[in-house]
């Protein structure tokens, strides 16, 4: 299985609650360039502008967009020096929970730059090889099996009781019905994991094989049967995506006054 620190999208979270409504103007079916416009280079600056001055103490600059309620996850990339390689994750953490965007972006701008525990913290001279890519999560929905959701349009949550603690059954049904017996379970006992939209179009897989890998990513490392496989409770998403590179940053911070950014 892939480790999924070697592709550039990630898939740690952070959430206490279920998935939060969105805006209404989105979930309403507001007019197409609206929702096409969700996520803007704005969102990037303002968690890029986090993460500099915490770097650098300089003084940040106010967001100039709507500060509305989104679902959101923040993405480190660090740009290879190389033409034509891809850039490497570097940091990304998100949060389930919609919350404000000015202060949710600044927030998980540096949760995911200092506390992803896969990494070590960013560092200031890291800065100019760094892009962020901010992702809004939209249009949530309960899919009717595993398989209910599509390649390159859906991002996955998947939640399931922990094999270990139920008995194992001898029939083999169709993957898409439901398991015929499941004791109770509390939140302590289910596993859970996501993946964003863009992982599986990147790592060439089909849905089986992209809930599989978030099965064993959410800490199953057992035998994965038709039987395992219906117990998953499976959330679909869209994303809105935006990313900004260092340069694009800089020429930003001058634009609204900053002359000694370099």
């Amino acid at each position: 299985m892939l480790d999924e620190l070697s592709y550039p999208h990630c898939s740690s979270f952070r959430s206490s609650t279920t998935m939060s409504l969105l805006p209404s103007k989105v979930m309403e079916g507001d007019q197409a360039d609206k929702v096409d416009n969700v996520c803007t280079p704005e969102h990037c600056f303002r968690a890029f502008d986090a993460l500099y001055c915490a770097l650098t103490s300089s003084e940040p600059i106010s967001p100039n967009f709507a500060d509305e309620k989104y679902p959101l996850f923040v993405t480190w990339n660090t740009r290879s020096s190389r033409a034509g390689r891809s850039p490497r994750l570097r940091g990304c953490i998100g949060n389930f929970d919609a919350m404000p965007l000015r202060e949710g972006l600044a927030e998980y701008a540096l949760i995911s730059a200092f506390k992803d525990s896969r990494f070590r913290k960013i560092e200031r001279r890291e800065l100019p090889s760094l892009e962020c890519g901010i992702s809004l999560l939209t249009d949530f929905e309960d899919a009717s099996s595993y398989l209910d959701w599509t390649v390159g349009t859906h991002g996955i949550y998947i939640s399931f009781p922990n094999p270990s603690l139920y008995p194992p059954s001898s029939s083999a049904p169709s993957p898409l019905s439901s398991s015929a017996y499941l004791p109770r379970f509390n939140s302590r006992d289910t596993l859970t994991a996501t993946y964003l939209p863009d992982v599986m179009p990147d790592q060439g897989w089909d849905k089986v094989e992209a809930v599989e890998s978030a099965m064993r990513k959410a800490g199953w490392n057992g035998a994965i049967t038709e039987e395992t496989f219906r117990t998953v409770k499976l959330r679909r998403y869209q994303s809105r995506k935006c990313v900004v590179g260092w340069e694009e940053f800089v020429q930003w911070r001058r634009d609204n006054g900053d002359n000694d950014i370099s």
